[in-house]
Formats: structure tokens, sequence, C-alpha cells
């Protein structure tokens, strides 16, 4: 009698790399949200976002050690990359005024209004 894996069950593989790719897209979605709260100036937001990618980035290197993904799936995954790229870029140049005011008050030159 040989035992059959249900049609609707990925093998443990492809389950792997679906999960992999998951993260890809939940990392990109934290990213895309980052950037839409720099767009307001909600940089709190942003930070706590920050927070979120970091826990997502640490949960997939645990789950990529020692896992390829297909030619397609990398190629999906180098495109996400990519868009992630793109968001941090803009979320750095819409930062950048705010990083500038930070160090000059934590330098000690507050800027005074008479």
């Amino acid at each position: 009698m040989t035992r059959t894996t249900p049609p609707n069950m990925l093998d443990s593989g492809a389950a792997m790399n679906t999960a992999l790719i998951d993260y890809y897209q939940a990392i990109e979605k934290a990213s895309q949200d980052m950037l839409e709260a720099a767009r307001t100036g909600n940089w709190d937001q942003v930070i706590k976002l920050e927070g979120a990618c970091a826990l997502l980035i640490a949960q997939l290197k645990h789950t990529a050690a020692g896992r390829t993904l297909g030619q397609d799936e990398a190629q999906f995954k180098s495109r996400i990359m990519q868009r992630i790229l793109v968001n941090d870029a803009q979320i750095r140049r819409l930062a950048e005024p705010w990083l500038d005011e930070l160090d000059e008050l934590l330098a000690g030159h507050t800027k005074t209004v008479h």
C-alpha cells in the first residue's frame, strides 16, 4: 500500500519557499507603510514599523537558513527587494531634514523663536 500526499498539500520545500516569499512580501508591505508614514511626517510610526521590519528580517533569516529559491521565485524576490530599496531611498530622502534638526538639537544648537 502506498501513501499519497493530498493534491492540495505542498511538499515541504515548496511550502518553505512560499513562506520565504511571504516574508519578503511582508517586509515590502512594511516598507510601503513606512514610506506613507514618512510622507505624512509621522516619524513615530516610521520607527515602529522599522522595528517590525527588523523582526520580520530576523524571522526571514531563520526561516531561510539552508534554503534556496527556484529561478522564478528568485526573480520575484529580486523585484520585491528592488521595490524595498526604492522605498528605503525615498524614506531616507524624507528623513534627512528631520535628522538634521535632530543632530542640531543633540548638539545643543536649538532654534529660538522671538
